[in-house]
């Protein structure tokens, strides 16, 4: 078996929870690995809908970017970006999102805008751009990230995007459609929400340890009862993997 590195790993595991006919908002970074591998695996008929209005996207080579000419080729059909979020997204037309954040608490809630106070913050990050609404009316949506202690607080310093709020009671009585997050894919394993919505560790990666992903978590990670192995990367996983990102721009930069 050959060898792997933490993003590819994190990459491959979360292109295997994409379904085959999903129609999937597709994310910057790793996210957009991720699909576009799945859609050369195991689900070519996923549909990938890009933010700048791309919609059945099937790019030759890997786009570098939500508004990368490569996009258009061979695409469904192409819109205004105020066409895909309210006819598609907020239409419930759209099955999977994918994010990533620089916080994930608990109960699957995302912080992509401030660390420290709002007002005063220590460091001023990026923000939403469509995760809020991908988080609030996706059926369902994934998180990618490494797993650092730092990225998961018990609480975000900021909601950018609601997953579970302080539970699933919460999300439901918000009146948002979509159903939350279901997995949070790390480089450690893979989260999932239980039955009120907190993050439980529920599949481990090869050579890591329930240990390493308590230590890596900043509240009291729970294990599932069942606590299962991922399996690891194939050969042609990885192969086509790296042929998606040869210069290595995603890849080397995760985390």
């Amino acid at each position: 078996m050959d060898t792997f590195t933490a993003p590819e790993l994190m990459t491959i595991n979360a292109a295997r929870m994409l379904r085959d006919g999903d129609v999937v908002f597709v994310g910057v970074g790793l996210p957009n690995l991720a699909c576009n591998l799945a859609r050369r695996t195991h689900a070519p008929n996923l549909v990938m809908i890009y933010e700048s209005g791309v919609i059945g996207a099937q790019p030759a080579r890997l786009p570098l970017s939500i508004g990368d000419p490569s996009l258009v080729s061979g695409a469904l059909s192409v819109c205004s970006m105020y066409d895909i979020f309210a006819f598609y997204l907020q239409r419930g037309l759209i099955s999977v999102g994918f994010m990533g954040g620089a916080q994930i608490d608990r109960f699957g809630n995302v912080n992509a805008t401030v660390i420290g106070d709002y007002h005063k913050p220590k460091v001023r990050l990026p923000g939403s751009g469509g995760a809020m609404e991908i988080a609030a009316w996706a059926d369902r949506w994934f998180i990618i990230t490494p797993h650092q202690k730092r990225r998961f607080p018990e609480k975000v310093d900021f909601c950018t995007s609601a997953g579970f709020l302080s539970g699933r009671s919460q999300r439901t009585q918000s009146g948002v459609r979509g159903g939350g997050p279901q997995a949070v894919v790390t480089d450690l394993g893979i989260l999932e929400p239980d039955e009120t919505g907190e993050l439980v560790l529920t599949q481990l990666h090869p050579g890591a340890t329930a240990e390493q992903a308590q230590q890596n978590t900043g509240w009291a990670l729970r294990t599932a009862p069942q606590l299962k192995n991922t399996d690891p990367p194939t050969v042609e996983e990885l192969a086509l993997l790296r042929d998606l990102d040869p210069q290595r721009i995603y890849l080397s930069s995760a985390g």
